[in-house]
């Protein structure tokens, strides 16, 4: 299938520098306010003052949730852009490194001065994260700044929920995405996200996305009610587009009109660390729904990078592993 498009895929979101530590669950009790397994926003110093807790174990990746399901993409071989704003120091200048040397283009970052944003995720034995953002200079880019310049000649963008911390900037980006043409996939993100931005999700889903993708958290906070995962992936495809509803470990389910597929998780022997790993799912399928694969074949090729990303600490897939599931990717109909 080929597009005259330049580029197959954008992605819209925070870019944001990843550090990833192991704790006991003592560390999070000690030190960290709020539930576990949840993300919050704090300021440089609060991650600052985690950052000294832990000394030097730590790891630093690049991370953000759509510019991880967009390198997975990238490294399965889409042409691939990115709208998102990094800062002035060396922890920018390492991000934007990175999203290129992985074959991204990125002329379409924004830039300012002040520190790039950080995400401090602590993860306990049980393989679960527990997240702290300081969303720096990607909290600074304004709607003003997103132009129909920014997505020409993208085919698809695909919009993650953070920006919905920032309601007028989450609007424009919907809006000026859909005025360029692009086809849309909105994920969304965490149940707090829903929380917040339930209204305008479900706008949005009236007005058209090709795409959601949500976990069974986001979709109980969306609907706000109990409801079997096949259930809800059903509702969510009622809007007209593709449902993606990942349960973790157990899969996920994919639905689109009549169609509903229960895609196979891949058992893997030991859950290091899960951050990152629904991004992963969602690159995954979406190279597969941009390169017009049947819905069980992305569903499937989603299912296998999630399960790769869980086997390490951070959202990155190891370079050696790319070769095997760029092959998967080919033989997949």
């Amino acid at each position: 299938m080929t597009h005259n498009s330049s580029f197959e895929l954008i992605g819209i979101g925070n870019p944001i520098m990843d550090l990833l530590a192991h704790v006991p669950e003592s560390f999070l009790t000690a030190h960290v306010a709020g539930d576990k397994g949840g993300m919050v926003l704090v300021d440089d110093t609060d991650i600052e003052s985690l950052v000294a807790q832990l000394g030097t174990g730590y790891a630093m990746t690049p991370g953000g949730s759509a510019a991880n399901a967009v390198l997975g993409a990238t490294r399965l071989g889409l042409r691939t852009t990115f709208l998102g704003k990094i800062g002035g120091d060396v922890t920018a200048r390492d991000y934007r490194a990175n999203f290129t040397a992985a074959g991204g283009d990125g002329s379409r970052f924004k830039h300012t001065a002040m520190p790039n944003g950080r995400c401090l995720s602590m993860v306990t034995p049980d393989g679960q994260r527990t997240m702290r953002t300081h969303l720096g200079a990607a909290m600074t880019l304004s709607p003003d700044e997103v132009t129909v310049a920014d997505f020409a000649g993208a085919r698809h963008a695909h919009i993650e929920g953070y920006l919905m911390f920032n309601p007028a900037l989450a609007e424009k980006v919907a809006a000026t995405a859909r005025a360029a043409g692009c086809t849309i996939s909105l994920e969304l993100s965490s149940f707090e996200v829903v929380n917040i931005a339930r209204d305008w999700i479900l706008a949005q889903l009236q007005q058209g996305v090709q795409v959601v993708f949500a976990n069974e958290d986001e979709a109980r906070a969306l609907f706000q009610k109990d409801a079997s995962y096949d259930a809800y992936a059903r509702k969510l495809a009622g809007y007209g587009g593709i449902a993606c509803v990942k349960i973790g470990k157990d899969g996920a389910w994919v639905a689109k009109g009549s169609e509903l597929h229960r895609i196979a998780p891949v058992k893997v022997d030991r859950v290091v660390d899960t951050t990152g790993a629904g991004d992963a799912w969602a690159g995954g399928f979406l190279y597969g729904y941009l390169r017009g694969m049947s819905l069980a074949g992305a569903g499937t090729l989603g299912s296998a990078l999630g399960a790769e990303c869980v086997q390490h600490l951070g959202p990155a897939i190891p370079d050696v592993l790319w070769p095997r599931l760029r092959a998967l990717a080919q033989s997949l109909k």
